[in-house]
């Protein structure tokens, strides 16, 4: 499912009016006649009550006449309230708004804040309320007049539907623009935007419905977005039925990196999660002073002590031994529980370079590269990163604010720049590819905010790369199962309270959903 940013958006629109011939005045009727359809069904008692329409002089604000006029045929008592003189509205927008006179719509000109004050007792007496001020194409803060009036409608705490994007919501970021309305229901045109789906844009959405506009499917094709929406259909696709004679031997055997004193449970999680996810076998390869407390806690997953520093950590002489280990493994997880001292990050280095299997990165396995990002250019392997927003900042040298505001550039200018797979994790979870694709993952929830379930998803990726699937498809899957298996135990058990652990257990089940 595409997700498109604003100027992809315009292109689509320009080459469906000026190479295929389909006037703007048309797509403009088949988007408020889709909308009025999506709004009738979203409110169900708007029969019986007073609509106001508030729209902008631009094509958003004649999406919104044309849902007026499509309204008043309802007998649905409609009024627009335009944000602007009418002369100065122009082209298809103007067209549809000469159409509202001759079928008696009221039209209250508010253009300025006097205005405002003048008509304000009537907004008041509105009970629904259509949003066509701002469109998709917003990118400065919305100041003055205009964040007064879209202050105002959100006081209001009336039901607000939006024409294609809430006005003041950044369509590429998800971000408001200084401020924004907050909708009950959005229609949106042709595509959804990224806005839509990353947060808190998807907040100020609401209930989201796709409009078709009329735009051909190879112009879309020829604009070819970058950003997608990761659907169930995508998931579907990655599993691959295993053979009858299929054994441990032949699924896969991952090796985990992972550790340190007071952190052995970051590295069972790790461990049991690549089994959970389907691996063959899996290694855990500890600091040996760690070996006698996770053999008891791993019974499936075997365990390698390696060579320790005096205080128990994992450090460069421990590099050859993880070297030798990897012989006969799919893939590499580093990272979770193993500390941030000097002598392990050289350990993670170099391990990072030189390892021939892919490699899944998390936690202190990313705050090790911190400063040192350029040792990704020198990989022998695909290189998974998994970030939550705090350790992107670090890798960037940002801050993890700054990371929240562009999270969909902040993952895809790394990913392509440093050729790896980014797993910027966080609500609505963004993967970038080094193709410059990046994927938005709808499921997960705020349960997911505790312990463990970093360390969960870094083995279920890893589980589903040793057994053969790309990187890209096992980021998408591992990310995508990993939310909607907290989801159905928020369900199940509650908002809150679940545990990694129990999130690991759930995937089985949740792989089983998808495939069936």
């Amino acid at each position: 499912m595409y997700l498109v940013t604003a100027s992809e958006m315009q292109q689509m629109d320009r080459q469906t009016i000026e190479s295929f011939g389909i006037p703007g005045r048309v797509l403009m009727e088949n988007a408020g006649l889709g909308a009025t359809r999506v709004l009738l069904d979203q409110f169900d008692d708007i029969i019986n009550k007073k609509v106001g329409v508030i729209a902008g002089r631009g094509n958003n604000g004649g999406d919104g006449f044309v849902i007026a006029r499509y309204l008043a045929q309802k007998d649905i008592e409609v009024t627009v309230y335009l944000l602007a003189e009418s002369a100065g509205v122009k082209g298809d927008a103007a067209a549809n708004l000469e159409l509202l006179s001759p079928i008696n719509i009221p039209v209250i000109e508010i253009p300025d804040q006097q205005s405002f004050l003048t008509h304000k007792t009537s907004l008041l007496h509105q009970e629904i309320w259509v949003d066509a001020i701002l469109g998709t194409g917003l990118k400065s803060d919305v100041k003055g007049y205009f964040k007064q009036i879209i202050d105002f409608i959100n006081s209001l705490n009336r039901p607000v539907f939006s024409v294609d994007i809430p006005s003041g919501l950044n369509s590429d970021t998800g971000q408001p623009c200084g401020t924004c309305i907050r909708a009950q229901a959005t229609a949106t045109f042709a595509f959804a935007k990224t806005g839509h789906f990353l947060f808190p844009g998807s907040d100020y959405t609401g209930n989201l419905e796709i409009i078709d506009i009329g735009i051909p499917d190879y112009i879309a094709k020829e604009v070819s977005p970058k950003q997608s929406l990761i659907t169930p259909e995508i998931i579907r696709t990655v599993f691959k039925p295993r053979p009858m004679d299929a054994h441990k031997g032949n699924t896969g055997h991952v090796l985990v990196v992972s550790g340190s004193p007071g952190k052995t449970g970051a590295a069972a999680m790790t461990a049991m999660s690549a089994m959970r996810a389907g691996a063959g076998l899996v290694t855990l390869a500890i600091p040996e002073s760690l070996n006698p407390i996770l053999e008891a806690q791993v019974i499936e997953v075997m365990t390698s002590p390696l060579p320790e520093t005096k205080t128990g950590i994992l450090g460069e002489s421990s590099f050859d031994k993880i070297m030798n280990q990897l012989s006969g493994k799919k893939c590499l997880a580093i990272g979770p529980g193993l500390g941030e001292a000097a002598e392990t990050k050289k350990l993670v280095h170099r391990i990072i370079r030189e390892s021939n299997v892919p490699v899944v990165v998390d936690a202190d396995g990313i705050n090790n590269m911190a400063g040192s990002v350029d040792i990704l250019k020198k990989t022998k392997a695909p290189v998974i990163l998994t970030p939550h927003p705090g350790e992107m900042a670090r890798l960037l040298d940002s801050t993890a604010g700054s990371v929240q505001k562009d999270r969909i550039n902040c993952a895809s200018e790394f990913a392509e720049k440093f050729n790896v797979h980014v797993v910027l994790k966080g609500v609505k979870t963004v993967i970038a590819h080094p193709d410059g694709n990046s994927f938005i993952n709808p499921t997960g929830n705020p349960g997911m905010a505790s312990g463990g379930m970093g360390d969960v998803l870094t083995g279920i990726i890893a589980g589903f790369v040793t057994q053969g699937y790309s990187p890209e498809s096992a980021t998408h899957a591992g990310v995508y199962l990993h939310g909607a298996a907290a989801d159905t135990l928020a369900e199940k058990n509650g908002p809150f309270g679940y545990l990694a652990t129990e999130v690991m257990k759930e995937i089985p089940a949740q792989i089983k959903l998808v495939v069936q």
